[in-house]
């Protein structure tokens, strides 16, 4: 796992969260490298899996830079993701063809709260 996410490289209407970690980048950036807390979903070799794997609908954004000593990233749930910038929240759900992915690989995903 990388020690550190990339930085969004702008922050238009290009970004994109990952549905299960909330890691945002912009679309180019997952199909270049992934996501760095979420390898299984091979987003940098399976081009198609980063419109199934991210969404551009969520809300809030946060720059964690320690997440293991961030109190805010222990309420966010993301203190064991890498150091990045993370949504607050997303609307979407993983599909069930890639909950399935989580789970063969033994990793959580948690659905987000819908209101």
């Amino acid at each position: 796992m990388a020690t550190t996410a990339q930085v969004p490289t702008s922050f238009g209407r290009e970004l994109r969260a990952c549905l299960r970690c909330r890691l945002i980048k912009t679309y180019d950036q997952f199909r270049e490298t992934g996501c760095e807390n979420c390898p299984a979903f091979n987003m940098d070799q399976d081009h198609d899996r980063v419109v199934d794997c991210t969404t551009s609908n969520f809300s809030g954004i946060i720059s964690c830079m320690d997440p293991t000593r961030s109190w805010s990233a222990r309420w966010l749930r993301i203190s064991r993701f890498v150091p990045g910038c993370y949504t607050l929240a997303v609307s979407e759900a993983l599909s069930e063809e890639m909950q399935a992915v989580c789970e063969d690989n033994n990793v959580q995903y948690v659905p987000p709260k819908h209101y």
